[in-house]
């Protein structure tokens, strides 16, 4: 079987899914251009100001497409075959995750662009508004120690890990001198735009040539070097102002999003490659994980991811122009996250299954597979592979952002700290558990050191999709209150709570069988998963609780 003919199926059930259920749950949902949108009744020219579809579009891709769609599809692929990962892919696409970006997007504007975090406040009372708050913290740390350690060892991979940092930093150096132009110097964006999307191709050509290496004979592991430098970074992203970094940095990470998007569904579409790989590999992987729950929280944001959930309600809302609009951004923007993971799907397709590239790290075979897809038409092999790396690591730079940003503005509402001092505290404390975690050296029984994001994935993902449930639970509530087709919300939710909470007590039960046979020990995954665990089940009582109400309301 060609790559092509996948492509052109799962493009055409996008498509499909789009027009048929994005536009009945625009019907169910009654959305309405008469009905006037926050971004235009509170428009103050700063957090709310009405956009237009397209270019809103392209702010909330940019915003929810980081290296989770890539990561996941290629690490479920390589354990359990491509089938059941692009089967996932598709329909949790269509029919879970672009419904809950939908849902979380059209109740935060029905109740004044205020966030999911809010509506669990309003639905499902105080209680669960602070164990729902206490989740999102834990749910953000486990983002940021996947991604930092994942971001590393880009780094120090042998051969153009050293050419991805140097690229990389003279990125955010390039970003911050974007920032610095916009808002002091009032260049206007138009060129500003031309003046440094050609330094940035400079960059990602000459990074290759001033490799920036941490040498072997530091007293510290070099990836133990690269993994304080990049949280230092999440410090400085977390305070400074957004137009000197943050806002700069996302503008140009969105040229590296939809070029590498473009150049891998042309590669996908006219290159007319064979499908090597196995479509299925069995129930059980190599290294033990059961299909059933684990591919669903190891695709995770390639099908569905309860951050976009954040991000729907927290800043896109605020620019909704009309209601109709939710559908093309909130449905629409999640299908072309489905498409980016299907990309990264067939970058492991392309691999023969005893291929050495099996073996590389999601980042290594993601570049060299959009590699080959543009060198077909002419682009430089090297320079393809240099800028699908510096990609990646822009993309984790975008989650790297949001992710310690968010967890500082939990922190502090959980914790009343206010002010300058509030917000570097509230961030130090919310980076000190990745901090650790990344220190922490694991290896196999083979004495072979694993990376930490390998380790801390599942558990990322698992939180990631019990988030997006939880979110779902939160709009069934309300769906039924006001009286509109809550399945629409509650299947999904259904379904993503059975494999997350399965998830979890899988992680759990080896430690607990410990204890209980009087052999305890000291698991840090094994324990914070018993605590998102615990956290989740009782913001569920609490949904059911309030759904309760509503089914069987109690006489006055």
């Amino acid at each position: 079987m060609s790559l092509f003919t996948v492509a052109i199926g799962a493009g055409a059930l996008f498509v499909l899914g789009y027009l048929v259920y994005g536009g009945l749950l625009a019907r169910w949902f009654g959305l309405s251009p008469s009905r006037t949108t926050p971004a235009c009744s509170l428009n103050d020219g700063v957090d709310y100001v009405p956009a237009k579809a397209p270019l809103l579009l392209g702010q909330h891709f940019s915003a929810i497409a980081a290296a989770g769609p890539i990561v996941g599809p290629i690490l479920g692929a390589l354990w359990f075959g491509w089938l059941p990962a692009l089967l996932w892919i598709v329909a949790g696409a269509i029919l879970f995750g672009a419904v809950h970006d939908f849902s979380a997007l059209v109740s935060s504007i029905r109740h004044r662009a205020r966030s999911i975090v809010e509506l669990v406040h309003e639905y499902l009372g105080a209680r669960a508004h602070l164990l729902f708050m206490a989740f999102v913290w834990l749910s953000l740390i486990y983002v940021i120690i996947a991604f930092t350690d994942l971001t590393s060892s880009s780094f120090v991979e042998p051969t153009y890990g050293g050419g991805v940092a140097a690229s990389s930093s003279l990125y955010l150096v390039a970003a911050v001198a974007m920032g610095i132009c916009l808002y002091k110097w009032r260049m206007p964006l138009w060129l500003a735009t031309v003046v440094f999307l050609p330094i940035v191709g400079l960059i990602i050509w000459g990074g290759q040539l001033i490799p920036l290496v941490i040498p072997g004979a530091w007293p510290v592991r070099p990836q133990l070097v690269w993994n304080g430098v990049i949280l230092g970074y999440c410090v400085l992203a977390s305070i400074v102002p957004l137009w000197l970094l943050l806002q700069p940095r996302g503008y140009l990470g969105g040229f590296f999003l939809y070029v590498t998007l473009a150049a891998g569904v042309i590669g996908l579409f006219l290159g007319g490659d064979r499908i090597q790989y196995p479509a299925f590999l069995g129930w059980t992987s190599q290294r033990g994980l059961p299909l059933f729950p684990m591919l669903f929280v190891t695709v995770a944001c390639g099908a569905c991811s309860g951050f976009h959930g954040i991000v729907s309600s927290g800043t896109t809302s605020k620019q909704i122009a009309s209601e109709p609009d939710c559908r093309i951004v909130g449905y629409g923007g999640m299908l072309l996250e489905g498409l980016v993971a299907v990309v990264a799907l067939a970058t492991v397709m392309l691999l023969a299954p005893h291929d050495p590239a099996v073996q590389q790290s999601p980042d290594r075979i993601y570049a060299n597979g959009l590699a080959h897809f543009v060198e077909r038409f002419g682009v430089n092999r090297e320079f393809a592979r240099s800028f699908a790396l510096l990609a990646f690591a822009t993309f984790i730079y975008d989650t790297l952002d949001v992710a310690t940003r968010l967890g500082r503005y939990v922190f502090q509402e959980l914790t009343r700290w206010k002010g300058r001092w509030g917000g570097i505290g509230a961030t130090l404390a919310t980076l000190l558990l990745p901090a650790l975690s990344v220190s922490w050296t694991v290896r196999d029984p083979a004495g072979n050191i694993v990376p930490a994001w390998k380790v801390f994935w599942t558990l990322f993902g698992t939180s990631n999709q019990l988030l997006a449930a939880l979110t779902l639970l939160t709009i069934t509530v309300w769906l039924k209150r006001t009286k509109r087709p809550w399945l629409v919300s509650a299947l999904p939710a259904a379904f993503m709570l059975a494999m997350t909470l399965w998830s979890l007590a899988l992680t759990v039960q080896p430690w607990l069988m410990g204890l209980v046979s009087g052999q305890p020990s000291l698991n840090w995954i094994a324990l914070i998963a018993l605590i998102l665990m615990v956290l989740a089940v009782l913001v569920i009582l609490e949904a059911f609780k309030a759904f309760s109400d509503l089914t069987n309301p109690s006489p006055r």
